[in-house]
């Protein structure tokens, strides 16, 4: 299962499993910080979207002190190092044979080759971009991480950006039982077949808990849109008392 996932991982072209989760990791330490987050949404919607690769990448490569974990396994080493030939074999080689399978060699490697890399680049790139601007805040407005449904159907669940920003560690991304969440499924039901493990789920309670902030931080905030009248601090002090 780990080789698949390596293999067609560098079929994505997002650069090898070290590196890109070097740089993920990266974005969460430093979320919305313009000199430390990689693709900080705070500079743009061109930016996060695609603009930090083609021009301004802050640190360079990313630091792999953070992928220690990552470093001791084998597999994705092997990856790593043979990063290049690999890509090009799963991007190149594998559209061309499967054009000679099928006996149309350039429009398969147009189709499954350009096109499908065209199309899978920019959905992810708007996790990074459109999820950090558009959507609800359900479990935290400290960072500009958004929950949008539609990314979420484009991107295999990806889309509930929010909460997973606010619960890194989850395996999950749409944490109820009717978002739509298919990586999260796939990943349960290899941990029934006994390939999956560790999965990592937050409890209910603090999901709980980190709506019920949110909720009073926007209340704060919106009660502050009125503090001019004469009834604010009494307000203010009722929502306090309730979330307490």
């Amino acid at each position: 299962l780990k080789s698949v996932h390596l293999l067609f991982g560098a079929m994505a072209l997002q650069n090898s499993v070290l590196l890109w989760s070097a740089g993920h990791r990266q974005h969460h330490e430093s979320i919305d910080d313009a000199e430390r987050d990689p693709y900080c949404a705070r500079r743009g919607f061109w930016f996060s979207h695609i603009g930090w690769m083609l021009r301004d990448y802050p640190s360079g490569i990313p630091e792999l002190n953070r992928v220690r974990d990552l470093q001791r396994d084998p597999l994705v080493m092997w990856q790593h190092r043979h990063y290049v030939p690999v890509a090009v074999t799963m991007n190149v080689g594998l559209p061309l044979l499967a054009g000679w399978a099928c006996g149309d060699v350039a429009g398969t490697l147009l189709l499954a080759g350009v096109l499908r890399l065209v199309v899978s680049h920019h959905l992810t790139f708007l996790i990074n971009s459109a999820a950090h601007m558009f959507g609800a805040q359900p479990y935290s407005a400290e960072n500009t991480a958004r929950d949008n449904a539609l990314i979420a159907v484009l991107t295999f669940g990806e889309g509930y950006h929010n909460f997973h920003h606010q619960f890194a560690n989850d395996y999950r991304n749409g944490v109820r039982w009717w978002q739509w969440d298919p990586s999260k499924w796939f990943i349960k039901a290899m941990s029934w077949c006994g390939l999956a493990y560790g999965l990592k789920s937050v409890p209910w309670f603090r999901i709980q808990r980190a709506q019920l902030l949110a909720q009073f931080r926007r209340a704060e905030r919106e009660l502050a849109a009125i503090s001019g009248q004469a009834h604010f601090a009494h307000l203010k002090a009722r929502i306090a008392e309730e979330y307490a």
